[in-house]
């Protein structure tokens, strides 16, 4: 009987890490990027890997890792401040670094999730705004662009619901800096990621003359935006780390060294360089992270 028990027990462990790892990711393009480093490390490796990436936005992902549906999808530490509001982390601690990373990884733990180690990366939320529009009204920073908007200036930005509607993105600008954006000067694009935000604002659709846009973004330069800085710390500390159920983990163990190693290889230049590869070369996110892992010897 007895044998038989241990028999049992180890077939089970066996199904449980023989069973494919689905891998998920958001719709941007470092989010797939990542997502596909992920996929391509983990298959290197020998494992079973179902490729979800491309899934959805943040609520999406979310909801899917929770239920089972995923298991495994690159997340930003910052992302704390939204996914567990009752926690009511202050902007001190949501900047730095190490202690957003320490509270996203202890609140998971009661939803068995993991967090593993984030790349020194900070792909935080940031308003982008044209060159041009930027010097000429001599706006820097988010204060700068507060005094402007309150002396009457004209403005109008490019974003998803996501940032418009997540009290951890605009709406925490605002507070932070004394504004208040009306609804005509926000141009809501349902599903849209920080490339397409950003040709809104440099090409000036629909009078667009500003964007929402992500610290890492390659597109930036190339479109002739500058990020405004946030010298007040409306933001917190966005570093990508994959998240992952505790099961799945348990079941393939060496999934933790696999990923930790491909990301602490991320440097916010290479972040920068990967991303304009798939928004402005048109490369796809698989063929970008295949070439960069290759490049460092992580994947065959």
């Amino acid at each position: 009987m007895k044998t038989f028990l241990i028999l049992s027990l180890t077939l089970l462990a066996s199904t449980a890490a023989a069973k494919p790892i689905v891998v998920g990711s958001k719709l941007d393009p470092e989010a797939q990027i990542l997502g596909q480093m992920i996929v391509l490390t983990l298959k290197n490796a020998g494992l079973d890997v179902t490729d979800k990436t491309n899934l959805g936005d943040t609520g999406v992902n979310r909801k899917a890792i929770l239920a089972g549906e995923i298991d495994v999808y690159p997340e930003y530490t910052g992302n704390a401040v939204y996914l567990f509001p009752a926690a009511k982390i202050t902007a001190k601690q949501a900047g730095s670094p190490g202690v957003i990373y320490g509270f996203a990884r202890q609140l998971d733990v009661k939803n068995g999730i993991s967090w593993l180690k984030p790349a020194n990366v900070n792909n935080t939320w940031v308003i982008a705004v044209p060159q041009a529009f930027a010097s000429a009204q001599k706006l820097a920073s988010v204060t700068d662009l507060a005094k402007y908007l309150n002396g009457g200036g004209k403005f109008k930005i490019a974003g998803s619901p996501e940032f418009f509607n997540r009290p951890d993105t605009m709406p925490a600008f605002e507070q932070v800096y004394g504004f208040k954006l009306k609804a005509d000067q926000k141009l809501t694009l349902a599903g849209a990621t920080p490339p397409q935000t950003q040709q809104a604002a440099a090409s000036g659709t629909n009078g667009v003359n500003a964007a929402m846009a992500y610290g890492t973004d390659g597109s930036l330069s190339a479109l002739k935006l500058v990020a405004l800085k946030d010298p007040k710390g409306a933001q917190a500390v966005y570093q990508p780390a994959p998240i992952i159920r505790t099961a799945t983990l348990k079941a393939n163990p060496q999934i933790e060294a696999l990923l930790n190693k491909t990301f602490a290889t991320l440097t916010q230049a290479t972040l920068q360089g990967l991303n304009a590869q798939v928004a402005l070369e048109g490369r796809t996110a698989q063929s970008v992270a295949q070439t960069y892992l290759k490049s460092k010897g992580l994947i065959k």
